[in-house]
Parts: structure tokens; sequence; C-alpha cells
């Protein structure tokens, strides 16, 4: 059995909304962030090496050729999971995925036109934008609002990643809960969907902090969650602290257990984007387990497996107070 089994996954929503598999395309529009620029300070968050995740380059093709070398992996890793025998259904749709750093952070008029330059793909049925809590400005709401009227599925990406403040100014992220909280209320007014990243194994936290973030991110009002893992990538600050002084990192044992028990907290309309995450060698340097894509999620199966799946502590919780 797999994920899909016991978790409301995003995987399983494409197919419920458009009778197919739907694949993501990441994009990197060149866009910079506030805390790199030095609008709201210099060197970004401590974790953060943008490159670990969307392969960024200094040189960085047109986003319509993004696109279509996305098509080509896409279609061409779905064949190395199917047997030789089995003739793969080509992915026909796809989303376009605004990820590296905060795609929120420029003037309307170029979001405006590299937002349309990937929905001028006729493949293209949804638009993810990657940003921070507190770049996101009605006009780019209203934006994303026309986008939806047109029928293009779109959800607003927050990083998070904690919901508490002393951690938020320990990694250097910038803003606060506060801000977060008033642009999920400024999306979800206006209808557009809000899918939360959330970070286990921050420094200093523990699983009441874990759980707590969940609470808050559930009480503020959300439509989708994307966990994972603190893992250590060469170019962060984190990097240079960890080669001089090695923090304690989670386990893969104990990262299971804890997404697990997030996950089973989680009401059962939550649509899960991602339960962990990985990055390749070199740039991961620890923990090792993260350079593995499908260890995580073997592991996070089987707790959900042993101990109940999205929303069953709910449901027991519902059961005992009845």
């Amino acid at each position: 059995m797999g994920l899909d089994d016991y978790v409301n996954t995003f995987g399983a929503h494409c197919k419920r909304l458009y009778g197919q598999r739907i694949k993501k395309l990441t994009i990197d529009a060149q866009f910079t962030c506030p805390n790199r620029d030095g609008t709201l300070g210099v060197g970004g968050c401590t974790f953060c090496n943008v490159a670990s995740f969307s392969g960024q380059q200094d040189s960085v093709q047109p986003i319509a050729m993004q696109l279509s070398e996305g098509k080509i992996r896409a279609n061409s890793s779905k064949k190395q999971t199917i047997p030789i025998d089995v003739a793969p259904t080509p992915i026909a749709k796809y989303i376009a995925y605004f990820q590296a750093y905060t795609s929120t952070y420029d003037e309307y008029k170029v979001l405006k036109r590299k937002y349309d330059q990937a929905l001028e793909d006729a493949d293209i049925v949804g638009l993810h934008i990657g940003t921070r809590p507190d770049c996101v400005p009605n006009e780019v709401l209203d934006l994303l609002v026309e986008y939806q009227q047109r029928g293009i599925e779109v959800w607003l990406e927050l990083g998070l990643q904690t919901s508490n403040d002393h951690t938020l100014k320990r990694i250097n992220r910038g803003h606060q809960l506060a801000e977060y909280r008033q642009t999920v209320k400024n999306a979800r007014a206006r209808g557009i969907k809000v899918c939360t990243h959330l970070i286990l194994g921050l420094p200093g936290e523990t699983s009441v902090d874990y759980f707590n973030s969940l609470q808050t991110v559930l009480g503020i009002g959300v439509d989708g969650l994307k966990l994972h893992p603190l893992h250590i990538v060469d170019g962060s600050i984190m990097a240079k602290q960890w080669r001089y002084n090695p923090m304690p990192l989670m386990s893969l044992e104990e990262y299971a257990s804890e997404a697990a028990k997030l996950i089973r907290h989680t009401p059962k309309e939550i649509i899960f984007h991602r339960v962990t995450a990985y990055a390749k060698k070199p740039m991961l340097l620890a923990p090792d387990w993260c350079a593995f894509r499908w260890d995580g999620l073997v592991a996070i199966v089987n707790e959900l497996r042993d101990f109940g799946g999205q929303g069953s502590a709910l449901a027991l919780s519902q059961s005992k107070i009845a």
C-alpha cells in the first residue's frame, strides 16, 4: 500500500479533478528575495540555498524552454518506473510551479508577464506560486483570482516553516506569524487556495513546537500542507555553522514518527502536497538519509499503516468525546 492509501495527497487530488496524473514543472523565473537583496536583510534564511531544490543556474533558460524540457524529463522519469512491456501513458497536463526564491517579489507588470508566459503553454492547467508571507500584496492576489476565473487551478504556497516567532527570528526569516496570518486571510477571502510549508527539526524546536505549528496553521485556515525535514545544504548559513559545530539532526525514524503524528492530527480534507523532502549529494551535507528520495516516504507510510492515517487521531478524539 502507498501514501495515497493513508493520506489525502495532491496526486490523488489531481486524479479526482482531472481524471489523470498531473506533473509539476518547476520554473526559475530569476526572482530574488527581500531577505537577500538588503530590503529585509542579506544572506537569506539560515537553512536556504535555493539551488538545492531548484537547480538554479547563473544562466537561466526562457520559461517556455524550461517547461518544454520539464515535460521531457517528466515523461522520461515515468518510463523508468513502468515495466518494460507496458506502454506508458504520456503525461498530458502540467502545473507551472514558480518555486525558486520569492515568486511574488517584483513589480506587478513583471510578475504578470512571467506568469502569462507559463500559461501560454496549452498543457498548463495549474499555477503554483511559492513565496514568503510578507511579499503578497493585494494586487498580486487579485491577479491570481483572474487566473482562477479563467479555469486555472491556483495555489499560493507560503513558506512559514514554524509558527514560533522566536524560531523565525533565530533562522533569520525576516517575518513573524502575524504576516502569515494576514496573508492567509487575504488570500482565502478571495478563494485562493493556500499551501503552507512547515519544517520539522529546526534548531531549538521539539515535538511540541511541530504540533503547535500545525494547530496554529489549521486554526488560521489552510487548504494544503508541505512537510519537510531540516537538512543541511552547502551554501547555506547553517552549513557554515554545521561544519564548525554540527547540530543534532533528526534521524529517519524520528522524522517519520513526527511527520506521521502531524498527519494523523490533520483533517482529511487538507491536501498534503508533500510529506518529506530530499537533496542530492554533494550539495546535501546531512543527514545522509535525505539523499534518498524514497526512504522517508516508505518510513512514513509504515508509521501510518501501523498507527493510523490522516485524521485518525482526530476521529479517535471525537469518538471519546461522544
